[in-house]
């Protein structure tokens, strides 16, 4: 029997259990049934995952999707998790494990090695002993924290010696010569708050009695940096709910009415 034709018996096998289970049926060399029971005896381990061909599988689910009535949702859901969950059991199995090496595997069994090895730990046992020693002896001995008395003061080298008296100014006009000055000339300078505007337009406000338009309470603002303090201000003073704002139409007058 050709290739195609015994896997068309197979399809034939899985499509019959499938008619009579009423669930996605698979037919290997391995297990031939539902594939969710086959799932199962894989995740517990009585089914090897190494034997089963996912492709195989995969091309058969999408078979019998097409010849499903309906789509199902759930079922194609489940279906991918599972393949996934498969594809990487096999890979697992499949690449090399790392293992770590014991003494033995690291000697070989020679016995040269494990002489060389032998004197390593042995020089390595005569250095702790002997840096054990020593601080164990060194353990009395404590560093002075002050400096010597003054019956030594005629020993510290005097810093005035070579010292010269331009060499003094020039170093008193470098450190007592004030910074230069921060060219601000580029940052534009900041003439409107908005602590000044919420009052401004607090006394316009509540001098209205009604209130007033935002077009109105911009109207003596020659810079659009006045006008946008004043914005900002606005939305302040609405945030600390002491104006309330309305506007009829889109792009229309921004009515102000105080609540103080």
């Amino acid at each position: 029997m050709s290739g195609r034709g015994a896997e068309g018996s197979a399809n034939d096998a899985a499509a019959a259990v499938a008619e009579q289970t009423g669930q996605f049926a698979v037919d290997l060399p391995v297990f031939t049934g539902p594939f969710r029971l086959l799932a199962e005896l894989i995740l517990e381990q009585k089914v090897d995952v190494c034997d089963i061909a996912v492709a195989s599988v995969t091309d058969r689910y999408l078979d019998h999707i097409a010849e499903a009535d309906r789509w199902n949702l759930e079922e194609a859901t489940w279906f991918l998790a599972i393949c996934a969950m498969l594809l990487e059991l096999k890979v697992s199995r499949l690449t090399p494990r790392h293992t770590e090496l014991d003494e033995d595997d690291l000697l070989g069994g020679s016995p040269d090695l494990a002489y060389a090895r032998s004197l390593e730990l042995a020089a390595f046992r005569r250095v702790a002993v002997e840096i054990a020693r020593r601080l164990e002896d060194e353990a009395g001995y404590f560093a002075r924290d002050v400096g010597p008395g003054p019956e030594f003061s005629h020993l510290y080298p005097d810093p005035m010696v070579d010292l010269k008296l331009d060499e003094l100014s020039s170093l008193a006009a470098a450190l007592l010569r004030p910074p230069p000055t921060l060219d601000l000339t580029h940052v534009t300078p900041v003439r409107y708050t908005v602590a000044e505007a919420m009052t401004t337009l607090e006394e316009r406000i509540t001098g209205s009695g009604a209130g007033a338009t935002f077009r109105d309470l911009v109207a003596d603002c020659d810079e659009r940096i006045h006008v946008v303090v004043r914005f900002l201000a606005i939305l302040e003073l609405y945030r600390e709910g002491k104006v309330e704002l309305a506007q009829a139409d889109t792009f229309g007058d921004i009515e102000v009415a105080w609540t103080g």
